[in-house]
């Protein structure tokens, strides 16, 4: 696509964001609890909303050559991104669960599923791919060391009665498969025989042999002709593939190019863009420095005289925390900045006798409330949406746009350079800010002279602000670190070397397949909790683990996130998920399972340094994952006998203690997974993992989307035919995961199948023996994990908020044949 193209979708796009941030302040009015509903709907308008914001700034800031305009884009697409986890939190706070039923909001919007699809921008992978090439090829250089050890350890010598029967089994098998091959030989030549002494047998005259061939060509024309319109006409309709994969190759082909050449010609723009900025910065500070160094001091004395004129004395300079000189240059007489600096003390104090008057109050009612709170009503539950860090982001990014580039044209920049007038304006402020602050120094020595000279008055010292007695400082402690020697690249390579830091497997969160819940609007409405289908788990992740860890700005604004936690059953892709993470985001992955941990670190305090040194790894080298595998042996209830040994929970308490160091911009996610939570403490789980979700065995659409492309990827692009029932497959696989689905179809479609594919095409029947050798998840085990969660305290609130309603229902319905009688 032209620049044209992307530049009017920008534009579309700031109109339709103009519309959204309209209707942004009605959010944080107060909604009673019975407009729930209607809450609920219009934060789930603005959350697809921003989605397609968010798909449109990836895709204009993705292609978009101009540097000035892509630097906007990038604040425009990091303040979306953290709207979206903030509006996400607000769902989850009103809908009391992580699945949202949106069928209703897509109907009413005219969008499809694949609008719910949350994008994940470009550049997480683009901007870090130096940095992940130099880690990986470390990583890969440590591994290559480390593999001549392990194949040394894993060989071992065989006795001679081990080798005698290697090498006879190995002889028979070749006997075996000559034997097989000389019989092949003769029976084809006893069925070649057997057939000649047939044909000699029937004589058929010319006539009706001509029959028999036209007749039977005629119906292979025929059929053939029929296959073919049957086929025209699914195509013609959507239902079918186009046959014409290489022109579409080509296109896809064509398109990538186009796309490759547009980001190389950003990076040549970008260098002259710097380039530009240095010397544009230098030539202001050569030129026009001098002048407004001495305006400035102009205008201070100005003000020093004027004060002095109008006190008596000089006035305090204002400090560099309230901006320094800034004030004076701020279009203010000096009788207006006294007059306010003033009036800011006096409020000051107000404030603090305020407060205390609050304080004494509050102590003398506290006795009196306590009685009366029992005997009073409850006060009705308000929804308000909370305040947010990420719209004064955008909003100061569309005024941006509205101001700067809204009435400006691509023909004025074909090229797309970048505008020096705008460049020259930005370098302006810079110079003049750092001017400023060298000529608050001086102006700050010379009014300490004036005083002693004039007012015979030494320096008055700025009187720091006192700490208020009584509250505790909301800075966290910092801690200590226990390696102040080590270099991180050998704390690095040590952690490779005992195995916590592991190569992740390069798969994307696309690859994690399933389809969207289409029944979720109607099973609320009969006030049952919908269990969320494989959909919504990878976008629940793409929310909670790649969109905070993939920038820095989005993970500072977005609703802070430390943990994880993934509960389902064995073989639904909880493993998949946490590597897909890493893909996405470059992330290194740190494995603290205990099974892996185990034996590492030993001693008293070898599991606050095995901890130390993760986290502190995982801090420097952001982003990271840490995975614990099996996680509720952490947190286990009661250890198994055979497992004291291991002792699994030694690192609990230093791995809860070092997660709540963790701030916002320590891009670290811990991920946990289990299939079996029950084991666990349910407190201690949940304490430690902030958003807990749980995966349920694959409903009818995502089973029938699993067989589909799973299918297509493991026979290398087969084309599925009428002959293969998918939707039977996906109602016969109901209680098998996604895992059973992949075993079935690998031992099924082997390479000699593949060659077999156009004689003889695919079957369900196929299949379904594979499956049926494997253990399907039972609907006990499910229900064993529902219960569990239910547990969690989002699920107790989401339990007695349906309570509550069936409660309110069955007295409305009460109420109502009364007045019937």
């Amino acid at each position: 696509m032209s620049e044209g193209t992307y530049q009017r979708l920008w534009e579309a796009s700031h109109v339709t964001l103009e519309e959204v941030l309209e209707k942004e302040p009605s959010l944080l009015e107060p909604v009673p609890s019975r407009e729930r509903q209607s809450f609920q709907y219009r934060i789930s308008v603005l959350y697809l909303y921003y989605l397609g914001l968010l798909r449109r700034f990836n895709l204009a800031y993705d292609q978009m050559v101009q540097p000035q305009k892509r630097r906007l884009l990038r604040r425009l697409l990091d303040g979306v991104a953290g709207r979206v986890l903030e509006l996400k939190d607000e769902m989850v706070r009103v809908d009391l669960c992580e699945t949202h039923c949106l069928d209703r909001v897509l109907q009413d919007l005219k969008l499809t599923p694949a609008d719910l699809e949350v994008p994940i921008p470009k550049y997480f992978q683009l901007e870090q791919s130096s940095a992940m090439r130099a880690r990986q090829q470390m990583l890969a250089e440590i591994l290559a060391r480390l593999e001549p050890l392990t194949s040394q350890e894993n060989l071992r010598g065989l006795s001679r009665t081990e080798a005698l029967i290697l090498v006879q089994s190995a002889e028979r098998a070749r006997q075996g498969r000559l034997r097989a091959t000389f019989m092949r030989e003769i029976r084809k030549e006893e069925e070649r025989d057997r057939r000649i002494r047939e044909n000699g047998r029937q004589k058929f005259s010319q006539d009706q042999g001509a029959i028999v061939i036209q007749k039977v060509w005629k119906g292979y024309l025929q059929r053939k002709r029929i296959e073919q319109d049957r086929r025209v006409e699914m195509e013609f309709i959507g239902m079918l593939p186009s046959p014409n994969q290489t022109a579409r190759l080509n296109v896809l082909a064509q398109a990538f190019m186009g796309e490759e050449s547009r980001r190389t010609r950003q990076v040549e723009k970008e260098e002259e863009f710097q380039e530009a900025m240095g010397k544009t910065h230098e030539s202001l500070t050569e030129t026009e420095g001098p002048d407004m160094k001495e305006r400035m001091k102009d205008q201070i004395r100005q003000w020093f005289i004027e004060c002095h004129a109008l006190t008596g004395r000089f006035p305090d300079y204002p400090d560099e925390a309230s901006g320094g000189s800034y004030l004076i240059f701020a279009d203010k007489t000096p009788e207006q900045v006294r007059l306010e600096l003033e009036a800011q003390a006096q409020e000051s104090k107000k404030k603090d006798q305020e407060k205390t008057k609050e304080r004494e109050k509050e102590k003398k009612d506290k006795k009196k409330k306590k009685g009366k709170e029992e005997k009073a009503k409850k006060p009705e539950v308000m929804f308000k949406v909370q305040p947010s860090k990420s719209i004064p982001v955008i909003s100061a990014g569309h005024e941006e746009y509205t101001s700067m580039w809204k009435s400006r044209y691509d023909n004025k920049h074909p090229s797309q350079n970048f505008d020096s007038e705008t460049l020259r304006e930005e370098k302006r402020k810079q110079v003049e800010m750092e001017i400023r602050a060298q000529v608050d120094e001086l102006m700050r020595q010379e009014l300490k002279n004036l005083r002693l000279a004039v007012d015979k008055e030494e320096t008055r010292p700025l009187k720091s602000p006192k700490k208020k007695g009584g509250k505790k400082s909301g800075k966290k402690k910092k801690e200590k670190d226990l390696t102040p020697d080590r270099s991180v690249d050998s704390l690095f390579e040590e952690l490779v070397v005992i195995g916590l830091i592991k190569k992740s497997v390069l798969v994307t969160l696309n690859d994690y397949i399933g389809d969207c819940l289409y029944l979720g609007s109607t099973l609320t409405l009969a006030n049952k909790m919908p269990m969320p289908s494989l959909f919504d788990i990878r976008q629940n992740m793409a929310l909670y683990g790649v969109l905070r860890l993939g920038s820095h700005d989005i993970h500072t604004m977005a609703p802070h996130v430390r943990s994880i936690l993934l509960v389902g059953p064995s073989g639904m892709g909880k493993k998949m998920l946490v590597q897909a993470v890493c893909t996405e985001t470059g992330a290194n992955l740190f494995d603290l399972s205990p099974d892996n941990v185990m034996g590492k670190y030993p001693g008293k305090n070898g599991a606050q340094m095995l901890v130390h040194i993760v986290f502190k790894v995982a801090r420097v080298l952001q982003p990271s994952v840490i995975w614990i595998g099996n996680t509720e042996k952490t947190f286990y209830k009661k250890v198994p006998k055979e497992e004291r040994k291991m002792d699994p929970k030694r690192i609990k308490k230093d791995l809860m203690r070092a997660t709540r160091q963790l701030s916002p911009g320590d891009r670290v996610m811990l991920i946990g997974t289990t299939e079996r939570p029950q084991l666990a403490e349910v407190k201690g789980l949940c304490r430690f993992y902030e958003r807990i979700l749980f995966i349920p065995r694959p409903d009818y659409a995502s089973r029938y989307v699993l067989w589909k492309r799973m299918i297509e990827s493991q026979g290398m692009g087969v084309q599925l035919t009428p002959s293969l029932d998918i939707s039977a497959l996906a109602r016969v696989s109901d209680g098998y995961t996604p895992g059973h689905i992949l075993q079935s179809i690998q031992s099924v479609l082997t390479e000699r199948r593949l060659l077999q594919l156009t004689k003889r095409p695919l079957v369900a029947s196929e299949f379904v023996g594979h499956l049926a050798k494997l253990d399907p998840v039972y609907r006990e085990e499910e229900e064993t994990l529902k219960e569990w969660f239910f547990k969690t305290p989002l699920g107790k609130k989401n339990m007695k908020f349906t309570k509550d309603q069936q409660e309110a229902e069955e007295a409305r319905l009460a109420k109502e044949k009364k007045k019937k009688k």
